[in-house]
Formats: structure tokens, sequence, C-alpha cells
């Protein structure tokens, strides 16, 4: 049976910037090892799975390499979908079920805004391979349930940054996000993200890692909303807001491909 897909750029407002997600609208649960082949079909950072479930709609996400508990910018990307194909009222929420909870999305202009849980990081001792592998002075180091967070001392240090992935992905972690103080005055914080061991070198625009990234950066600019720019060959905004132990995550995204998965 076919399946229509659509490839959306997420946390962005033109095309061919942010970062892509597949999308494909189900009418109900499929299988799992199919799911993972087309992620590896799409060969994208991230494919995201929608079906509707009992008050909302049950989301997953793929990489070409595994699934993932928690993906921003293809949630962004799904919710958007369901906007536009006309599934959901332009003012009804997005309200999805994930292996991170219940998450949910709602337009607020050209924008989308979504619910995520929190996941700040605690100061820990950086491993040898972490040290090795970036090859920069690090002025702070930290890990939350998935990630490290590694703060460098300026944006010309992050964006020249070259990483060794071999030595990355040897390292236990989902992934390495580096940060530092913006140096645009349009932006609080500028980071990038890393995340060899499920198949990202570098991601283009990572929404979970702000989960860590509002919380650090809020705590040392004693402010609760902020814009983050993701610094990767693309580039990407997200705007943040601290709410307790929750962060809302603001972006835009713009479709670019419509087609059929036969």
């Amino acid at each position: 049976m076919p399946h229509k897909l659509t490839q959306v750029d997420a946390f962005t407002d033109h095309a061919y910037g942010g970062n892509p997600a597949a999308v494909l609208v189900l009418p109900e649960r499929a299988d799992e090892a199919w799911m993972q082949s087309v992620a590896l079909e799409m060969n994208l950072s991230e494919t995201a799975f929608v079906h509707p479930e009992k008050n909302g709609f049950r989301l997953r996400w793929f990489t070409p390499r595994t699934e993932v508990d928690l993906c921003g910018h293809a949630t962004l990307a799904a919710a958007h979908v369901l906007w536009e194909s006309g599934v959901l009222g332009p003012q009804a929420p997005a309200r999805f079920f994930t292996r991170s909870g219940v998450l949910t999305a709602t337009k607020q202009g050209d924008w989308i805004e979504l619910d995520f849980p929190a996941d700040p990081e605690d100061f820990c001792a950086a491993p040898l391979e972490l040290t090795e592998a970036l090859g920069v002075a690090m002025h702070y180091v930290g890990r939350n349930s998935t990630d490290y967070l590694i703060e460098v001392e300026n944006e010309t240090t992050l964006r020249m940054l070259d990483p060794n992935f071999i030595m990355l992905e040897s390292i236990a972690a989902r992934g390495f996000i580096i940060t530092c103080r913006s140096e645009d005055s349009r932006f609080d914080f500028v980071s990038r993200f890393f995340a060899p061991g499920v198949g990202i070198r570098e991601d283009s625009v990572t929404g979970s890692a702000h989960c860590c990234l509002a919380p650090f950066w809020g705590t040392r600019l004693g402010k609760d909303e902020m814009t983050g720019y993701q610094a990767s060959s693309r580039g990407g905004v997200v705007r943040v807001r601290l709410q307790g132990d929750r962060v809302v995550l603001g972006g835009q995204a713009v479709t670019v491909m419509r087609g059929e998965l036969l």
C-alpha cells in the first residue's frame, strides 16, 4: 500500500536550511523493521512515523541506524505536516505519545512551539577520549541522561571544531553538545551537535539538545527566554523558554518535497 511522504526542513524559515526530516502519516501502527528500513532509505538524520491514537497521535523517530527516544526537529516537522495536510485544524494542538512521554505542539503564527521535558546536565569529569577527540580547551563538561555538554572558549573555536568521530563513537553517549556564548547580538548562545553513535556525525539543528542548553544557559545568563543558533553548515534558529521542568522550543518549518512511498 503506498504511503504519502513529506520532507520538511525544520528550525528554519527557508528551504534547504535547518534540519531535514521525513514524515510519514500512517493509518495505523507499522512494523518496526519496516520503519527502520524506510529511515535507512531516506538517509536523513531522522524519519518520523505518525499514526492516530485516542486523543492524539503515536510518534516514533528513527535515524538510519536506530530508533531514538526524543527528537525535536522531526516532532516539529510532524506537527507541521499534520496542520499543512489538514489532518489537524490550524488552531488544534498536536498531541504526541512518545517514548519520552506526551509532547504537544501548538501554532503561534509562523512559529511552532513544542513542549518538551527539560534534561539539565550535571558537572562531570571529561573522559580522556573526549579530550583527545575534540582537541580543544574545554571550559566546562557536563552530562545529562543522554549527552555530554561541553562549553568551549568562543565561537571561532566552536565553528572550527573538527572532531575525531571514530574516537567520539567509542564513548558511551547518544551525542555531544558543544556550546558557547554567541558573538551575534541576535542570539544568546550557539551550539553544534555530534552523534556518531546513532549514525549522525553532525546534526544540523537538534531540538532535543536544547532541552539541556536551555537550563544550562538560563542559569548562566539569568534568563528564562533565549534564542539559540546551531552553527552547522545548514544552520538553524531555536527559541527556548524555561517553564519549570519543561522547555518550550520554538521553530519554523518549510515543506520541500512531497512524494509517495511504494
